[in-house]
């Protein structure tokens, strides 16, 4: 087993020796997959599980109903085991459809997705990606939180993208980057609930933590609003001018613009374990920690939806069109290379996880929780755009159906 030093080492300045390694052990397992036919077919389909995904990669609770289903079939079964894992699972599922039974109340009584019709109803998936990133009991708290937060951020994208027009945005902006209350006045009306939610979920956790810790939290999470927003501008401008940003100019942006910053902020701020301390280091800007998640969750997003943009005639909208554009290759080339990105960008991301103390451990797990929700989203096609199949199928694994 390699030392903490040693994987630190590797993580951060080994990343070629890791390719190299990855690339070989994948190629001979493969071949020998294909070729031997003595391998047990339960073996083979566990090793084929492998080879599609790193273990790292996979949404946690996922993986524990595939597993869960896969021990059964096994020839040295422990029942009381394998039981038990059934119960807990099963108790937890109990657990997580009465907090969908919560936040779907708050999400009808706030009733923006019945005044703006033009924005998604993604409820159940924003819940099933918090319970991806904290599964267990005592994180209820912060499954309930994020979830309206990304109930918000995907309220707030869409009026960005879908419906706002450029000045209206522009004002929008405006009053979100001076966090001025006032400010709705001057909007449309359906800028004005968008705007009204969103402060007041903001000062209610802000005040929820101080009341529980004494802490005065709402300088960050307004930060990681007014970042998302900007960024979400710069893109609508963009789009508007008919600009093709370079692939440095469109990286650095689409770093916020994907929203994970705002989640990764959230988790920081609303757990138990943060302290003044704690609070003090963040206020000074974003560690790589939450750069290289935010960059895995913006490359996954890009690769699944890029089609979608293009039918619709964005040319301008993505990673791989920016990189087609500017290196003058192919588009199976440029998604060749920003899966190779992905591969970078989590072996930095799995040095600073691992490597580094100097964040509470649910920080750091949202950290590395946000890009396997990503991946487990955008695996297949777009899967929170377009949601109705594979996952729902495992909406219904995991929040719905108990395992009998």
């Amino acid at each position: 087993m390699l030392s903490l030093y040693e994987a630190s080492y590797f993580a951060k300045g080994g990343e070629e020796m890791l390719e190299m390694a990855r690339h070989y052990t994948t190629k001979h397992v493969t071949k020998y997959l294909e070729s031997s036919t003595y391998i047990d077919p339960r073996i083979k389909e566990h090793i084929s599980h492998a080879l599609e995904l790193p273990l790292n990669w996979r949404m946690e609770r996922l993986h524990t109903r595939w597993f869960i289903d896969q021990y059964k079939t096994g020839k040295q079964i422990r029942h009381a085991l394998w039981e038990l894992a059934i119960l807990d699972f099963n108790l937890n599922q109990n657990l997580y459809k009465e907090e969908l039974k919560h936040v779907s109340s708050w999400w009808t009584r706030l009733r923006l997705y019945e005044n703006l019709p033009f924005i998604r109803d993604r409820l159940v998936e924003n819940y099933l990606s918090c319970v991806g990133g904290a599964f267990e009991p005592e994180h209820y708290h912060y499954r309930i939180a994020q979830t309206q937060v990304n109930c918000l951020l995907t309220t707030v994208d869409d009026v960005y993208d879908v419906y706002g027009s450029l000045n209206e945005l522009e004002a929008f902006t405006k009053a979100i980057e001076q966090w001025d209350i006032t400010a709705i006045e001057a909007l449309p009306e359906y800028m004005q609930l968008c705007l009204s939610a969103l402060f007041d979920n903001v000062e209610n956790h802000s005040y929820g933590v101080f009341k529980r810790k004494g802490l005065n939290v709402s300088p960050i999470l307004r930060r990681a609003w007014k970042d998302f927003c900007t960024a979400s501008l710069v893109e609508a401008r963009r789009y508007h001018m008919g600009y093709v940003p370079t692939l440095e100019e469109y990286i650095d942006n689409g770093c916020f613009s994907v929203a994970a910053h705002v989640i990764i902020s959230y988790a920081y701020c609303i757990n138990d374990d943060v302290t003044a301390k704690n609070l003090e280091q963040f206020s000074s800007g974003y560690p790589d920690i939450v750069r290289y998640s935010s960059l895995i969750c913006r490359l996954y997003n890009d690769l699944a939806t890029s089609n979608d943009e293009l039918k619709r005639g964005d040319t301008k909208g993505s990673m791989i069109q920016c990189y087609m554009q500017q290196k003058k290759v192919t588009e199976l080339v440029a998604r060749q290379e920003i899966k190779n990105m992905i591969w970078k960008y989590w072996t930095k991301l799995n040095g600073e996880v691992f490597g580094c103390s100097d964040f509470h451990k649910f920080f750091r797990d949202v950290a590395l929780d946000v890009p396997r929700i990503s991946q487990f989203l955008y695996q297949h096609d777009d899967g929170y755009g377009k949601p109705d199949h594979e996952t729902k199928d495992k909406v219904t694994l995991l929040l719905l159906e108990p395992i009998k």
